[in-house]
């Protein structure tokens, strides 16, 4: 068995990153043609799904885009590790509302099922309590009524009024404002009515804790802001809207990997005639004038743009890329006194067997709800018990693992570095704790089957991810860092600056990361207005 932290440079083929051989990956024959010489030029800073989402856009908006990523390899988050015949997805490893992704292949003029295939997952996880009792989660409402109703019968007409809350709530929110820009007070003051009929100001536990008695129930309703780095006893309401917008575009795996995705993604991008450059790690944006007008690389090197897109953390965008003269509302204070996400310990391991019972994804809950959650996000204290996220992508696509083999990642939601946790010394006790606690429930034999390890820590995220404090998804998703209050996706304090990803509006979640590029196409003139 190996056993490497995710600190390691993943196996790489340098040259299967050059132009060609990205255009080549995507099978771009007859992709729409890239910007002509001279074309106004962007610069896009890291290359995760926002990052790339936006070069797409801007390309095919007439703008010339160099998209420069610190990391071996493009994807950011979604990052591929590669070991000992394995494949592990980085993460993310769920794919929700997947005609945000078929609208970039429409714009290069292709199909993304050419590409990639995205397979619908029925159910789309399963909830195991600490007692053992389980709860299958899918997007058949007739399913979910039999469920519910195993667990409490009198709360079947209280789930049906919550998923009608979550609709409304996911039109609004995702569908109509989801891709809209806040960029003035004005437009969350417009707003006021529909956020008080929504009950915007509860948090989504409270919200659920209306409609449904049930404590587990409770519980099976209201974890969903942990996918985008929310407390669900914290965050806005309005990310009840996950429930329904899981259930009306389903949960979905691409074949391959995640890291599929961002080849394909990565394809578009050269067939538009663009180009990503990797192991380019940017050490400052210039501002000349107040205005954004390129970057300058920690080589000394210097790449002028007419405007400047960050996939960055925008906690480490404003704090450590912009020189504080050059900021107004994101100063130094503001950043450092802004709330911020939970991190993540994740264990990446491969086995020699295969677990058939264990599905593809599935979520064990602790002995502790509401006190794990206020550990993690109030105290700032790493707990000795935990939650898992448990991902088999095996159970979906076995070229993931060597035959007869199983690929693994576990999650487990930890506070981020204002916990004071040394995880050079505690990861490995984390991990061997999660070993035994998979081993006494759902995969029997475990520590005799390690064919493959290795860990992502806060630090990982600190350190290699430019995450403020470790921060797994950048600012918390409460009502106050949410759209008007959140950092724009157009700079207040720099022209010619632009935000995508989780740490901007509408916030962290694959659909939320490809909707910020989308705000994009709103705020960023056309290429043709800069000729």
């Amino acid at each position: 068995m190996s056993t490497t932290t995710a600190t390691t440079p993943g196996l790489r083929d340098a040259e299967a990153l050059s132009f060609a051989g990205l255009r080549d990956a995507g099978h771009h024959d007859g992709a729409s043609p890239g910007p002509r010489d001279g074309a106004p030029h962007a610069v896009v800073i890291g290359s995760g799904f926002g990052g790339l989402a936006a070069a797409i856009r801007l390309g095919a908006r007439g703008w010339r885009v160099t998209v420069l990523e610190r990391l071996d390899a493009p994807g950011g988050r979604a990052y591929v590790h590669r070991q000992d015949g394995f494949t592990f997805d980085a993460g993310p490893t769920i794919v929700t509302a997947p005609f945000l992704l078929d609208d970039l292949w429409a714009l290069c003029g292709r199909s993304r099922a050419d590409d990639v295939e995205l397979r619908a997952l029925d159910p789309f996880y399963q909830l195991r309590f600490d007692d053992g009792a389980t709860f299958t989660y899918s997007g058949d409402p007739v399913r979910m009524r039999a469920e519910v109703a195993r667990f409490a019968p009198g709360d079947v007409d209280g789930y049906d009024a919550f998923m009608r809350v979550s609709e409304e709530t996911c039109r609004i929110g995702f569908e109509q404002l989801g891709h809209v820009p806040f960029e003035r007070l004005g437009d969350m003051v417009k707003l006021l009515p529909q956020l008080a009929r929504l009950q915007a100001f509860r948090s989504v536990h409270s919200l659920v804790a209306r409609h449904i008695r049930d404590p587990r129930l409770r519980t099976v309703f209201s974890f969903h802001p942990l996918l985008v780095g929310g407390n669900p006893f914290a965050a806005s309401a309005i990310y009840s809207l996950i429930a329904f917008l899981e259930r009306r575009w389903g949960v979905h795996y691409a074949m391959g990997g995640t890291g599929a995705l961002v080849r394909g993604l990565a394809g578009l991008i050269a067939g538009q005639g663009n180009v990503i450059r990797c192991n380019a790690t940017v050490a400052a944006i210039d501002v000349r004038d107040g205005r954004a007008c390129g970057v300058r690389l920690v080589t000394g090197e210097t790449i002028a743009a007419d405007i400047v897109v960050s996939n960055a953390d925008t906690g480490f965008t404003y704090r450590h890329l912009l020189p504080p003269e050059a900021r107004r509302r994101w100063t130094d204070r503001r950043v450092e006194r802004a709330r911020y996400s939970m991190s993540l310990f994740v264990w990446y391991f491969g086995t020699d067997r295969q677990y058939p019972d264990v599905g593809h994804h599935t979520i064990m809950l602790g002995p502790r709800y509401r006190a794990l959650l206020d550990d993690i996000f109030r105290h700032h204290r790493l707990s000795a018990d935990f939650s898992l996220y448990l991902h088999r992508p095996t159970a979906s696509d076995p070229s993931l693992a060597p035959p007869g083999g199983d690929a693994f990642y576990v999650l487990s939601p930890v506070p981020h570095l204002d916990s004071g946790t040394d995880w050079r010394v505690a990861a490995e006790p984390y991990r061997a704790a999660i070993e035994r606690a998979l081993e006494a429930t759902l995969l029997p034999g475990l520590s005799r089957h390690i064919a493959t390890s290795r860990v992502t820590t806060p630090l990982d995220f600190r350190d290699r991810l430019l995450s403020l404090r470790g921060a797994a998804f950048g600012m918390e998703p409460i009502l106050t860092q949410s759209a008007w209050f959140r950092p724009h996706n157009r700079s207040e304090d720099v022209p010619g600056l632009y935000l995508v990803g989780a740490g901007t509006h509408p916030g962290a979640g694959l659909p939320g990361v490809l909707s910020s590029a989308r705000v994009l196409d709103t705020v960023v003139p056309h290429a043709s207005a800069f000729v």
